[in-house]
C-alpha cells in the first residue's frame, strides 16, 4: 500500500557543500534534484531550514537571518514541496524573537531544528524561555536537537503549553528519557530522525505507552538514508496501517493545522 510521507526533519541545502553526507562526494544529491530523489523513496514533502553559505561580512544573527531567507527561497523554488522551517538561537534573543514575528507574518510556523553547541547544550537556561515564551506567542512549533545529557525535560516543565518536537530517539537511555518527557506534557512529540529507529521495537514501546500519535516521521536527510527510515515504518509489520499514516503524515498535518497553517 503506498503512503503519503511527509519528511518532518531534513536539511536540504542551498549549494553543493552544503550537503552534509559524510560520503556526498559519492552520491549524485544537488540542490536542483533533492526533491526528485526524495520523492523516489516515497517522499511527497519535507520540513526543515536549510543549510546555507555564511558570509564572512556578517555578524553571527545577520547570518541567521540570511540564512532564514535562504529558506524561504528554496521553499519558493521547490513550488510547495519544501514546508519551510527557520533558525533561532539563544545567543542572540533579540532577534530570534524579531526573527519569529516576522516569519509568523510570512505563515512559517516551524522553528529548527535548534541544534545547540557548547554552552547552549543545556536547554534550561533562561534564554531558551524567552524564546519558548515568544513561540508560543505566535503559535510556533519548536524541534530541538536532544542529547544525553540537554535538560529538556526542565525546559518541558516550564512550558507545558509549546509545542516541542524532540528530534532523534536515541539509544535505549535516551529513548526512555525521551518517553518520560511525553508524561510531562501532552504537546511533548518525537520525531524519528537519526539514531534510534533501527533498534527493532523502539517505536512500538512508545506506541504501547502513549499511542501513534505522539510520533513523527523524519530522516535527517542527507545526513541519514532516507530509504532506510521510510522501510522502518511503511514496510514494518509490527505497526497496524493506522499507526503507520499517522507516523507518516497525519501527525504532521494535525500539528500545522493547530498552528493555522494547511500544508
Amino acid at each position: 500500500m503506498k503512503y503519503e510521507i511527509i519528511d518532518f526533519h531534513t536539511h536540504p541545502f542551498t549549494f553543493p557543500e552544503g550537503n552534509i553526507s559524510a560520503h556526498r562526494e559519492y552520491i549524485d544529491i544537488t540542490p536542483e534534484n533533492t526533491p526528485e530523489y526524495l520523492n523516489k523513496v516515497g517522499i511527497s514533502k519535507i520540513v526543515g531550514s536549510a543549510v546555507t553559505k555564511r558570509d564572512a561580512n556578517l555578524s553571527l544573527a545577520e547570518n541567521m537571518v540570511r540564512s532564514n531567507n535562504a529558506t524561504l527561497e528554496l521553499a519558493e523554488k521547490y513550488e510547495g514541496f519544501l514546508i519551510p522551517g527557520f533558525q533561532v538561537h539563544p545567543a542572540f534573543v533579540k532577534e530570534s524573537c524579531m526573527e519569529i514575528e516576522r516569519m509568523s507574518k510570512l505563515g512559517v510556523k516551524y522553528i529548527g531544528e535548534i541544534v545547540p553547541h557548547g554552552e547552549w547544550c543545556d536547554f534550561s537556561r533562561k534564554e531558551y524561555d524567552e524564546i519558548l515564551d515568544t513561540a508560543l506567542q505566535f503559535n510556533m512549533m519548536v524541534n530541538l536537537h536532544s542529547t544525553d545529557t540537554d535538560n529538556m525535560e526542565e525546559l518541558v516543565k516550564k512550558h507545558p503549553k509549546n509545542i516541542i518536537i524532540a528530534a532523534h530517539p536515541g539509544e535505549k537511555e535516551r529513548f526512555l528519557k525521551q518517553l518520560e518527557r511525553m508524561r510531562l506534557s501532552e504537546n511533548f512529540y518525537l520525531d524519528l530522525s537519526g539514531t534510534g529507529l533501527f533498534r527493532l521495537g523502539v517505536i512500538n514501546r512508545g506506541i504501547k505507552k502513549f499511542g501513534a500519535e505522539r510520533f513523527l516521521f523524519g530522516t535527517d536527510f542527507p545526513v541519514c538514508s532516507p530509504a532506510m527510515y521510510v522501510g522502518g515504518v511503511a514496510y514494518e509489520p509490527l505497526f497496524t496501517e493506522e499507526e503507520k499514516k499517522l507516523i507518516l503524515s497525519e501527525n504532521a498535518r494535525r500539528l500545522f493545522r493547530e498552528c493555522g497553517v494547511e500544508i
